[in-house]
């Protein structure tokens, strides 16, 4: 298939590499030309903008086609940060599309800014996949797992896309428009929790006091116990290059799903302490002199007589 891609970092240009060694057509730009090495590297058509991109997208002379007639619907993927650049990539792709043509989002959107995208877009004619994709720096070996929102008719149209981006069974229609990444939210915020329990429990593995091998626990781990699982996998990997993890700070960010699914959850009713948990956890981890942190201190040295000084720590 022939379509146009915006948004070339880690994840972005895996995508795209991806998709050439499958045999599509990318046509391809970013925020920044420093991507057009990136993008001829891997053999994709660069465009040094989102309109002549699109202009790209409606030629019929590209090298081996078998027919005279332009692509119909001309397809956009849109694989940039959530929020308000999602939200200027669609409006300035829309504005070089016409009716019929088709918009994905593949980033980690807000379900209801998705929601609110395909009825604006539905407004001008315009269709609308929102594809939440799951998969890391990891996905151009193994793959990245879809959960795609959208209109039935409209999926079909990318099977072909989903199929070489995807593993065996690895995508998947859940739902109409904004589904795709509600599923996706959730996705990353039961993620978030099983990442603070491995944490917590391998926090007090390394306090035992008898040097446990971190590295061997976590392949032991992966080898028929009932807590195997890719992420263990990774914590294996992250042991055998740093048995104490010393070279890293335990700064944690987070990309807005955990934040997302709390407030979800909170106007659904539906009680999620675990997660709601795990994103506080990765809130606290960017305030390592937090004032929180002292107010307890200085409290317990009230009543107890247990002062910590910056001086003595």
């Amino acid at each position: 298939m022939k379509i146009g891609f915006i948004g070339l970092g880690r994840m972005g240009l895996n995508m795209v590499t991806r998709l050439v060694l499958g045999g599509h057509s990318i046509h391809c730009t970013a925020r920044t030309s420093e991507k057009r090495a990136d993008a001829e590297r891997i053999r994709a058509v660069w465009a040094e903008s989102p309109a002549a991109m699109i202009e790209n997208l409606s030629r019929t002379d590209d090298p081996g086609r078998q027919s005279g007639k332009a692509d119909t619907p001309r397809i956009v993927w849109i694989m940039v940060p959530a929020g308000e650049t999602t939200q200027t990539v669609i409006d300035e792709v829309a504005s070089s599309l016409s009716p019929g043509d088709l918009i994905v989002d593949g980033g980690n959107s807000d379900y209801r800014d998705s929601k609110r995208r395909g009825t604006a877009l539905a407004a001008k004619g315009l269709r609308f996949i929102d594809c939440g994709t799951s998969g890391g720096i990891w996905g151009l070996e193994k793959g990245y797992c879809l959960m795609i929102g959208g209109a039935e008719a409209d999926v079909r149209c990318l099977a072909p896309i989903f199929t070489t981006l995807a593993p065996p069974q690895g995508w998947e229609h859940v739902g109409p428009v904004s589904a795709g990444h509600y599923v996706k939210m959730v996705h990353n915020a039961i993620e978030y929790g099983m990442m603070q329990a491995f944490a917590e429990g391998f926090a007090l593995l390394e306090e035992q006091g008898d040097d446990l091998d971190l590295h061997r626990i976590s392949k032991l781990w992966n080898h028929g116990s009932v807590v195997r699982s890719w992420l263990l996998e990774l914590a294996e990997r992250a042991f055998a290059e740093d048995p104490h993890l010393e070279a890293l700070a335990g700064h944690v960010d987070d990309s807005g799903e955990g934040r997302w699914a709390v407030e979800t959850a909170i106007g659904k009713g539906v009680p999620a302490p675990v997660i709601a948990a795990s994103v506080f956890a990765r809130f606290s981890s960017r305030r390592p002199d937090a004032f929180e942190n002292r107010f307890l201190a200085a409290l317990r040295n009230q009543f107890g007589g247990h002062p910590v000084r910056k001086s003595s720590r």
